[in-house]
C-alpha cells in the first residue's frame, strides 16, 4: 500500500496511512513521515498494534529520547516509555496547553503518543500551531517578540503539593532531585525551526514563567496575550482518539492539551519524548 498523507486543518495536522509501524521501516517511509511532521506539525497513524518495545525502537530512529523526571515509566529497560494512566483516582496533569519538557536546555524534538486504554467517551486531545500562530502576528509584533527570551520552569507545572511525596513508580526520581536538576532556563520567546528555518512561538502557559528582558507587569501583559493567541481555534485541531492510534508531534513548534473530561473512567497512553536541540 501507497503512503498517503491526508491534511486535517489547514494550520495543523495530518493522517498518515499505509505504514505499520510495528514493523521496521524502510528508509524512505521514515523520510516521508519526517516530511510528513515537518509540513503538519502532528501526524496521526491509525489501527497500529505497537508494542513498548516498538514504539521506544521507532522513536530512536529520530533522536535520543528522555526520561522524565517525574512520571512513572516502563524501566529499567524501557525508562524512555513513559507511562499517562488517569482515572478517578489518578487525576490528570496535562489538561493545560503545553509544549513538552520545555523546561530543560534542549527540549524535546517530538513526542510519540499511542493510546492503549480509553474511555467510553472524552479524553480527546488538541494541538496548536505556533508557526501559525507567530505568521498570524502583525510585523511590528513580530519584530518586537524576536528580541525577548522567557523563563521556563519546571516547578510551574511539577509543583510540591501534588508531587513533593508522589514519585509516580520511579523511585529514583525523588522530587527534590528533579528540582535540583531542573533549574530554571531561558529560551527565546520566538524560535526558528532547526530544519524548516521557520519562526514559531515558543511560550507555554505549563512551564513559560516570565520575559526577563520585561518588567513583572509587562511580562504578566505579553504572556497573558500569547498564551491567549497561540490557542486561537484557527491554529488549533482536536484529535478523538481510538485504542491502536498513535500521534506523533513536532514539540518545537507545536502545544497540546488533554482534555480531562472522561473521570472517573480510565485512560492510559505510552508516551516517548524525542530530545532535541537548544532553541535560538
Amino acid at each position: 500500500m501507497a503512503v498517503k498523507i491526508s491534511p486535517l486543518t489547514p494550520a495543523i495536522g495530518a493522517i498518515i496511512e499505509g505504514i505499520s509501524l510495528s514493523d521496521p521501516l524502510p528508509d524512505a517511509q521514515l523520510k516521508a513521515i519526517r516530511d510528513a511532521l515537518l509540513e503538519h506539525q502532528v501526524v496521526f497513524f491509525t489501527n497500529q498494534s505497537i508494542t513498548p518495545q516498538q514504539q521506544h525502537a521507532f522513536a530512536k530512529r529520530f533522536g535520543d529520547l528522555h526520561i522524565h523526571p517525574i512520571h512513572a515509566n516502563l524501566g529499567p529497560e524501557l525508562e524512555e516509555v513513559m507511562v499517562l494512566d488517569s482515572d478517578g483516582d489518578h487525576p490528570p496533569d496535562n489538561d493545560k496547553w503545553h509544549t513538552d519538557v520545555s523546561f530543560i536546555k534542549t527540549p524535546p524534538l517530538g513526542t510519540i503518543l499511542a493510546a492503549k486504554e480509553l474511555p467510553p467517551n472524552g479524553g480527546d486531545t488538541l494541538w496548536s500551531s505556533g508557526i501559525a500562530a507567530f505568521e498570524a502576528l502583525s510585523k511590528p509584533m513580530q519584530a518586537f517578540l524576536l528580541e525577548l527570551k522567557a523563563e521556563h520552569n519546571f516547578l510551574k507545572s511539577f509543583s510540591k503539593p501534588r508531587y513533593h511525596y508522589e514519585v509516580k513508580g520511579n523511585p529514583k526520581a525523588m522530587w527534590e532531585e528533579a528540582v535540583r536538576k531542573n533549574p530554571p532556563v531561558v529560551h527565546p520567546v520566538v524560535r526558528t525551526h532547526p530544519e524548516t528555518q521557520r519562526k514559531a512561538l515558543f511560550v507555554n502557559k505549563g512551564h513559560t514563567t516570565r520575559i526577563v528582558n520585561l518588567s513583572k507587569a509587562e511580562s504578566d501583559a505579553v504572556l497573558e496575550f500569547l498564551f491567549a493567541h497561540a490557542v486561537r481555534p484557527e491554529f488549533t485541531m482536536r484529535w478523538q482518539w481510538q485504542v491502536g492510534d498513535v500521534g506523533f508531534w513536532d514539540n518545537r513548534v507545536t502545544q497540546h492539551y488533554g482534555v480531562a473530561d472522561y473521570l472517573p473512567h480510565r485512560r492510559l497512553m505510552h508516551r516517548v519524548t524525542i530530545l532535541g536541540d537548544k532553541p535560538y
